[in-house]
């Protein structure tokens, strides 16, 4: 059986998606890159809002970023987990 920690890890990687915002997020990130300008006005939130999102999804992994210019832009992660994850999302949407 897996250590407590490997549980830990799943758990957290649950919670950032535990909130709706942040999987839409996620999700809008999964299709393809944004900034928080248009992730803000997709989403009808504010940017400070949206940034924290943003930030505690980085934190965790599931998203990265990339400067041009003024902007950043944000794009779920090439790895595994985040791919999996958006597979569970992606079936589970089709089951609801």
């Amino acid at each position: 059986m897996p250590d407590i920690e490997t549980f830990e890890k799943i758990s957290d990687l649950f919670k950032q998606l535990g909130d709706p915002t942040r999987m839409r997020i996620f999700w809008i990130l999964c299709h393809h890159e944004e900034c928080v300008i248009h992730i803000s006005a997709r989403m009808d939130m504010s940017s400070p809002a949206v940034a924290h999102h943003l930030r505690l999804l980085k934190t965790s992994g599931l998203v990265t970023s990339r400067r041009q210019g003024k902007e950043t832009y944000y794009r779920a992660s090439d790895s595994d987990k985040a791919q999996a994850l958006h597979q569970m999302i992606e079936y589970l949407m089709e089951l609801t």
